[in-house]
């Protein structure tokens, strides 16, 4: 921020011709009459009808705010948000105008991350305005309950979104968007879903210089010439915007999509029931394990929420890079690198110095990290996110599907262009979707609706599942393949597995119980429990209960008969279409051993544990199954994820 200058009062008129020549008097009253132009002119603000039934009311951020939901009488429910604001009387008005074009002109606009210096600068010089220069602005002595509205509608106009910041300001509004000129703005709310507002622009000038002000808060430039808008504003509120009718007949639009200052932790997520906290054990326990997992769903179902939840468990010591159109992942660690994709400069043919996601991705791969999280995958970062997860790097990410099979089908097409081979690198894929609640006071909510392992391209594995009656999850880990994965890697009977994995559930139910939720104090005692976890459970007097018996039972539909692929051919075209036998079985299991002996002598030494599964063309089940018949035989030994034949 610039060096503030001394405030002025508004300019006296200038002398008509030089050597001060005197100004007429009709010209003097003329120019006392002049107001100031109002700064949010062609802005409706509905008031309520004294009809309307009364849904929910609440006050957001100050006493002189506050949202109203109401409906109209009827048999059907329409709700609609209602903003109210404390009234200014006239000469109220009239001042605070003259205020704000004292200010605008002495200040400089904020910058990312100045906000609440801003805000003190702002109040101060606001106060030696109002003290100094009563007469220019028009008010007498100001005190008490007058000056706190002015101040609020100071820091509303100047630093914040105008009649819009209560809605910006409302915790439980997660989308607002404005269609064009005489249209309501509607707001996606938590309890009562897409609803109109009583806030419409009736003016298409005003409307135009208002998606210019949200330009220029994020810091962007928008006009006829480059008519489209996407970035953050400050507060990681996520900006898409178009400039009058060069691309949208109604004029000019915007969405402005929220986040949250604080990200939600994990306890939070468990607490809403988005997932329970065997769900939780569970993720905790792959990506210690540095699996690799990616959340599927559409857009807003909270994908990037939960990712960023999930961040917490990733172990302290481990190297984490994050690359995103967007920055909106927060991860709670020092170790961590930040990337976030650059649009080009100069136009047309001139334009250059554009950053791709494809290019972070791989760059990202020099730093050697222990987890690559790529906000989003839609185009070629795809494949150098599998390229570098077949490299032993650790991925999470998310995409956009409404299930298994579409997100596989996305993958394995253009643009990504997966091969078939790589996909059974994923461990986990875990689809989130906004959901109806029967019988519940809150209308909607998110859940985690599946959870899968991935065999390979076309076979899943059902670990977890929302039942939509109870509103509660089933979870089998008897069908997991990933604990029998980390037991093999670990040396850990899958027994101790399990335990291990209820462990983490006891401590996570505690930390829910106990109202645990703040991010910090969430991090801070799951690196706790890595640090030390009998330890950490002594000090909290958890009382660890025996887990349920866990085997493994494979489907029926993965017990297939495979054999060597040939040139070109891939596993699953030689899937045999009926179940084998238990000798069959066996005969399966001694062949893949037999591939994976072979490929550590032709390696000549030891390789890492995940190359395995890269470097042998069978299901997952079979190649976790080989190595156990292996490590039994004391054929190979497998230490610190490292496979080695054994003499």
């Amino acid at each position: 921020m610039g060096q503030q200058s001394e405030v002025k009062p508004p300019s006296a008129p200038k002398a008509a011709e030089k050597g001060g020549a005197k100004v007429p008097k009709e010209e003097k009253k003329k120019e006392k009459k002049q107001e100031p132009v109002k700064q949010w002119r062609g802005i409706d603000v509905k008031p309520l009808n004294p009809s309307f039934e009364i849904l929910d009311r609440y006050q957001v951020g100050s006493k002189f705010a506050e949202v109203i939901i109401a409906a109209p009488p009827g048999r059907v429910v329409e709700p609609i948000y209602f903003v109210s604001e404390a009234p200014l009387r006239p000469e109220e008005e009239v001042a605070l105008e003259r205020v704000k074009d004292i200010l605008t002109k002495e200040l400089d606009f904020p910058k990312l991350g100045e906000e609440e210096e801003v805000r003190k600068v702002l109040h101060e010089s606001t106060l030696k305005i109002l003290k100094k220069y009563r007469r220019a602005v028009g008010l007498g002595e100001v005190s008490g309950e007058q000056l706190e509205r002015i101040l609020y509608y100071i820091d509303r106009d100047l630093l914040g979104f105008g009649p819009l910041n209560v809605i910006m300001e409302d915790f439980k509004v997660e989308d607002v968007s404005c269609d064009g000129v005489n249209v309501p703005i509607y707001v996606w709310h938590r309890d009562f879903e897409s609803m109109p507002t009583n806030i419409s622009f009736y003016d298409r000038e005003a409307l135009d210089d208002f998606i210019i002000h949200l330009a220029h808060k994020a810091g962007k430039h928008v006009s006829s010439a480059f008519p489209i808008v996407d970035a953050m504003i400050y507060g990681k509120h996520r900006l898409a915007a178009t400039f009058r009718e060069e691309i949208s007949p109604r004029g000019s639009t915007f969405t402005i999509r929220k986040f949250r200052e604080r990200p939600f932790s994990i306890i939070e997520l468990i607490v809403s029931n988005v997932l329970n906290s065997e769900m939780g054990a569970y993720f905790w326990l792959l990506l210690e394990n540095k699996a690799n997992i990616m959340l599927i769903g559409a857009t807003g179902s909270g994908k990037t929420t939960l990712l960023n939840a999930l961040t917490t468990f990733i172990k302290p010591r481990m190297k984490i890079v994050t690359c995103e159109e967007t920055a909106e992942i927060n991860i709670p660690r020092e170790n961590w690198v930040r990337f976030v994709t650059r649009e080009s400069y100069g136009l047309g043919s001139s334009e250059r110095g554009e950053v791709s996601l494809f290019e972070l991705v791989r760059t990202s791969l020099r730093y050697r990290p222990d987890y690559l999280i790529v906000g989003e995958v839609r185009g070629e970062e795809a494949f150098v996110l599998f390229q570098a997860i077949a490299t032993g790097h650790g991925g999470l990410t998310t995409i956009h599907a409404d299930d298994v099979e579409t997100a596989v089908k996305r993958m394995m097409s253009p643009p990504m262009n997966i091969p078939e081979t790589h996909l059974s690198l994923l461990d986990a894929m875990a689809l989130v979707q906004r959901v109806q609640l029967k019988g519940k006071a809150q209308l909607y909510g998110r859940r985690v609706r599946y959870i899968w392992e991935l065999e390979d391209a076309h076979k899943y594995r059902k670990i977890a599942e929302w039942d939509p009656v109870t509103d509660t999850f089933r979870v089998n880990f008897a069908n997991s393949i990933q604990l029998e994965s980390i037991s093999l890697m670990t040396g850990t009977s899958r027994e101790n597995i399990v335990l291990e994995l209820w462990k983490r559930k006891e401590l996570l139910e505690w930390m829910r119980t106990n109202n645990i939720t703040d991010p910090e104090k969430v991090s801070s005692l799951i690196l706790s429990y890595y640090a030390d976890p009998d330890k950490l459970i002594s000090e909290l007097g958890l009382v660890v209960k025996k887990p349920p018996a866990v085997a493994v039972t494979a489907p029926v539909e993965a017990q297939t008969l495979l054999r060597m692929p040939a040139q070109g051919q891939t596993t699953v075209q030689l899937a045999a279409s009926t179940a084998a036998s238990p000798t069959e079985l066996e005969n399966e299991v001694r062949t893949v051993a037999d591939y994976i002996v072979d490929t550590l002598l032709r390696k000549s030494g030891p390789i890492p544990y995940w190359q395995v599964f890269v470097k042998t063309p069978y299901p997952r089940e079979l190649i976790i199954r080989a190595m156990r018949h292996l490590k039994e035989r004391r054929r190979i030994d497998i230490i610190g994820g490292i496979v080695e034949l054994m003499e």
